[in-house]
């Protein structure tokens, strides 16, 4: 098993878990990380819009809050993660729709159905 299929492996067994449906998120798409993930600031934070044009739809962001600035996220491979966070994959074959919330001892899934939406109505 190649080192992707443990990771898909994780994500499907998360998925079951929940329940949720498995909704791939190949190591060649994007996603749009902030900076501030790569300083261990916590807690560390994913939601999921549709994906498009190569990108996953995962935003990822550490702290409380993140900022409306053009340039908060930055494209990132998600094969690229482990430099930044890994322990964030498990959670990336979720659906558009879902987001976590996760810190030491604490993870918070849930599914907010706003994200489908990128109308923001």
């Amino acid at each position: 098993m190649n080192r992707w299929s443990a990771v898909e492996e994780l994500q499907r067994e998360l998925c079951l878990r929940l329940p949720a449906e498995f909704f791939a998120a190949p190591p060649t798409c994007t996603l749009g990380i902030a900076l501030n993930v790569r300083d261990g600031i916590l807690p560390i934070n994913g939601l999921r819009h549709p994906p498009s044009a190569g990108t996953s739809g995962w935003y990822i962001w550490a702290g409380e809050e993140f900022s409306t600035e053009a340039d908060f996220f930055k494209p990132l491979h998600i094969e690229h993660l482990d430099g930044w966070a890994p322990e964030i994959k498990k959670y990336l074959g979720l659906q558009p729709g879902w987001r976590f919330l996760i810190a030491p001892g604490y993870e918070d899934i849930w599914f907010d159905e706003k994200l489908l939406r990128l109308d923001g109505e």
